[in-house]
């Protein structure tokens, strides 16, 4: 029985925020309502349709659409099915919120050049459904190098010399990589299996592991390092230094777009390129285990070490990316899941943790964390939002990330890995050590009157509504993904059946 519904409805979410971009750029600094209008609108516009199609993919269907053919298995070719879709309508609701975020963000401090970030901003989100809704390596490479090229102008935004080396550094290490790795990685791939084409138990065909065992190996191991984005040590260093952007871009980077597309399509190759069955012969499979575990730790104590909120988030981000390559990697159904629902669940948290440091600089003009005591009597919905971003990363029962992490100890225990369950133990000891004093700071300690506001008193500290209200709205949407996990996990079980 078919279960391809040709449809043009992926093409259009990824279409749509191209339109808003040209009608930004249109609107410009003289409209600055019309134009954050139209960023708002594309959001909501593209959420919809990516929405419309989840009953379709729910009864197990597929939505499909080529553009245009270019070589015998290679397409320019558009497919909405479960982990796709999963993907995509976290990322699609997230840029609604961040859209608002961005106004309350970049209006008070009058940044320069805000027609290109929201045109830039767009665009990044274009290339992103794109990337989700690929139907085979051509098209998900095409989109993926997109966005690394798009968020360049945003992560050099400032365009003070911090911020021009940071984004030198970005896009050397993810051009690079992806030349260096990722296109070698594809070709082997065409070469051996004569198409490009996801396809579920992977693409590769029949008893291909007997004749080229060391190569198929290889081709994995490219691939694993090739898709920087993932951060996976020791490519991670471009992800630090992009800390240089603003706060929105900040949270674009690590939840909703950039990270994002670098796990996402390292578990299209894990799921729809080799497949379980292949890795598991191959035992190649290690290779990402040992990596992802390594990384894991050795992230989250170096984010012990920064007293820099945005740099530690930014570890803590490389740290919690591995965690859903590790899931994939274990080739346990409950592992497999646990990476999968981390998708998600991460970026709701990580986003909030985000917009909670933009608000504390917008609000307070505070970006250490040794000068926060006491701010949380100050700023008490942003370090609210905080508290609970930081349980949802440590995986405290009640908040979304406890799921993600839950299937992923269950699935060590599946496949009888007793030294990835003692670094799934250590990492959750390792986030309570450096998310927690952060929160007791806010909360608990005396106000600290060496590090008062830019203009001297604490008194004058308010928060900004149009930050305040997403950064709430993302904080209640890790708690609904924790009391209410049975939508994504029905997904994540679509993907792995």
């Amino acid at each position: 029985m078919d279960n391809t519904i040709i449809s043009i409805r992926p093409l259009l979410a990824v279409l749509v925020s191209v339109i808003a971009t040209v009608l930004i750029i249109l609107a410009g600094e003289k409209k600055r309502n019309l134009r954050e209008f139209w960023s708002i609108a594309a959001g909501v516009i593209k959420f919809g349709l990516v929405v419309s199609m989840v009953p379709s993919v729910l009864e197990g269907k597929m939505l499909e659409y080529t553009l245009f053919h270019i070589l015998p298995g290679i397409e320019i070719k558009f497919r909405a099915d479960a982990f796709g879709l999963l993907f995509a309508l976290g990322a699609s609701f997230l840029w609604i919120l961040t859209s608002f975020y961005s106004i309350g963000y970049m209006r008070p401090i009058n940044a320069h050049s805000q027609t290109r970030y929201f045109s830039y901003f767009a665009l990044s989100l274009s290339t992103t459904i794109g990337v989700a809704f690929s139907a085979n390596l051509f098209t998900l490479f095409l989109f993926y190098e997109g966005l690394t090229i798009i968020t360049y102008p945003l992560v050099a935004h400032k365009e003070d010399a911090e911020s021009m080396k940071g984004a030198r550094k970005y896009v050397i290490y993810l051009l690079g990589a992806a030349k260096v790795f990722l296109v070698a990685a594809i070709i082997l791939t065409y070469n051996l299996a004569g198409t490009l084409e996801f396809t579920k138990g992977g693409l590769f065909p029949a008893g291909i592991q007997a004749s080229h065992p060391m190569l198929l190996s290889i081709i994995f191991v490219l691939f694993l390092f090739g898709f920087a984005k993932a951060a996976v040590m020791p490519l991670h260093g471009w992800l630090p230094a992009a800390m240089v952007a603003p706060t929105p871009v900040s949270a674009l980077l690590h939840a909703v777009a950039v990270v994002k597309t670098g796990v996402f399509s390292m578990l299209r190759v894990i799921f729809f390129v080799f497949g379980a069955d292949l890795l598991k012969a191959l035992e190649v499979n290690a290779v990402a285990i040992f990596f992802a575990a390594f990384t894991i730790i050795m992230a989250s104590v170096i984010a012990l070490s920064r007293d820099n909120l945005k740099a530690r988030l930014a570890f803590s981000t490389v740290s919690q990316l591995s965690y859903i390559v590790l899931g994939a990697a274990l080739l346990t159904p409950s592992s497999m899941i646990g990476g999968i629902s981390h998708i998600t669940m991460h970026a709701f948290a990580k986003i909030t943790l985000f917009f909670c440091a933009g608000s504390l600089y917008i609000s307070a003009h505070k970006t250490e964390i040794s000068q926060l005591s006491g701010i949380g009597r100050k700023m008490p919905w942003t370090m609210a939002a905080f508290a609970i971003g930081s349980l949802n990363m440590i995986g405290v029962p009640s908040v979304g990330g406890f799921i993600s992490k839950w299937n992923l100890i269950i699935g060590s225990l599946e496949a009888h890995n007793i030294v990835i369950l003692c670094v799934l133990l250590t990492s959750t000891l390792l986030n309570t050590a450096y998310f927690m004093p952060v929160v007791y700071k806010a909360f608990f300690e005396k106000e600290d009157e060496t590090h008062h506001g830019h203009n001297g008193h604490h008194e004058d500290i308010k928060e900004n509504p149009f930050m305040v209200v997403p950064l709430c709205l993302t904080a209640l949407g890790t708690v609904i993904l924790g009391l209410y996990p049975d939508f994504v996990i029905r997904i994540a079980n679509e993907v792995i059946k």
